[in-house]
């Protein structure tokens, strides 16, 4: 009797490193993050953002996120945002930035802020020229309902991110501070005031509104 051999099938599932959502691109280039938010949806193990599959077996080298940018100059703007924090790979991001400046119409991260505390140095004038828009997670109107539900891995988080964006300022010309409503004990009302004294826009989001 011949022999039977009986080949297993290998599925290969490609990790998303770019995405589109509504009229912008977005880069999925890290999964680590310096916050640990309890409302976030890796949290519950839901590495799904409408229907993107964002969990990394790999992050991502500056060529794959070029290639995975496909053709910027179809979309509305470039954001680097996934499940995850972009500037803990800042100097990937930067370059990244520079290889599509020409090309993107707007460049835009999605970010928790930290950056500077996480170099130990103010990183913002390295943005210049290459970021037009910061959107900052601020997440609650004082560093005590922060911690509560962003878990921060830094000391002094809520703060470092405020001093981010004065900074910022002077580098990015469009910032945003967001704001989750439903988180208990935030209140949206002095969320925006905040954003009001800092002088940036602000943005209410909805909580498990992702996307």
């Amino acid at each position: 009797m011949p022999e039977t051999r009986v080949v297993a099938r290998q599925i290969s599932t490609e990790q998303v490193v770019g995405y589109t959502l509504r009229d912008g691109r977005y880069l999925n280039i890290t999964n680590r993050c310096s916050l640990r938010c309890a409302f976030c949806p890796k949290f519950n193990d839901q590495w799904t953002v409408q229907d993107y599959p964002l969990r990394l077996d790999h992050e991502p080298s500056i060529e794959e996120i070029v290639a995975a940018a496909g053709k910027p100059e179809e979309y509305r703007e470039i954001v680097f945002c996934g499940l995850g924090e972009p500037t803990l790979r800042l100097y990937a991001l930067l370059e990244v930035a520079t290889r599509l400046r020409h090309r993107a119409r707007r460049i835009r991260i999605n970010t928790d802020g930290l950056a500077n505390l996480v170099y130990g140095r103010d990183v913002t004038p390295d943005m210049e020229g290459l970021i037009d828009a910061l959107s900052v997670s601020l997440n609650a109107q004082n560093a005590e309902i922060y911690n509560r539900h962003c878990r921060p891995k830094l000391p002094g988080s809520w703060e470092a991110m405020l001093e981010f964006v004065k900074r910022a300022r002077d580098f990015v010309p469009d910032i945003t501070l967001t704001a989750i409503d439903g988180l208990s004990g935030v209140d949206i009302a002095a969320c925006e005031k905040i954003a009001q004294r800092l002088g940036v826009r602000f943005r209410r989001r909805v909580l498990d509104v992702v996307g």
